[in-house]
């Protein structure tokens, strides 16, 4: 899987750093966000774009009906067969569980390259320090969605953002 767009492969370093799933866990689950939106605001900020609510909800429309009826419903199928009920439970399940979790992060991994295709970085909202940016792009997810997200998950997503952009900045 780290084929695909710089936006992919960022998101995959972000994704496997301390604090991260839980923290889009709890944000996915608790508030309804879209992590792939999320992830997408965090890889602009790492471009030094600072982006607004409206542009969060117009990057949502374009990927809403892919998340709906193939992310989100892949994702609802790999939780059901977490614990199948008999006759369906054992190993057949767990091997089903399996490839459907490859499809959902392929799924996933399209609906990113939608949104990289859409336009450019530099088209994207104002320039701001990332660090900063990032700040500000996580307070747009959490309007345009009309949420407050947790501390702990958003210190937790601004500290490992921090680190990946320290690690590569030369």
């Amino acid at each position: 899987m780290e084929r695909g767009s710089e936006f992919w492969r960022f998101s995959l370093s972000l994704y496997r750093m301390d604090g991260v799933p839980p923290s889009c866990i709890v944000l996915q689950d608790r508030h309804g966000l879209d992590v792939n939106i999320m992830l997408f605001a965090l890889w602009l900020a790492s471009k030094g774009r600072a982006i607004s609510a409206p542009d969060m909800l117009q990057a949502d429309g374009l990927v809403r009906g892919w998340r709906v009826e193939s992310v989100v419903a892949l994702r609802g199928v790999r939780r059901y067969l977490r614990d199948p009920p008999l006759p369906f439970a054992g190993e057949a399940a767990t091997a089903l569980r399996d490839k459907i979790k490859v499809a959902e992060l392929e799924s996933e991994r399209l609906q990113q390259e939608a949104l990289f295709a859409m336009r450019p970085p530099e088209a994207w909202g104002r320039t701001e320090e990332p660090l900063r940016a990032a700040e500000l792009n996580l307070d747009a997810c959490a309007q345009s969605i009309g949420a407050v997200f947790d501390d702990g998950a958003r210190r937790a997503l601004l500290d490992a953002f921090h680190a990946l952009v320290a690690a590569r900045t030369p």
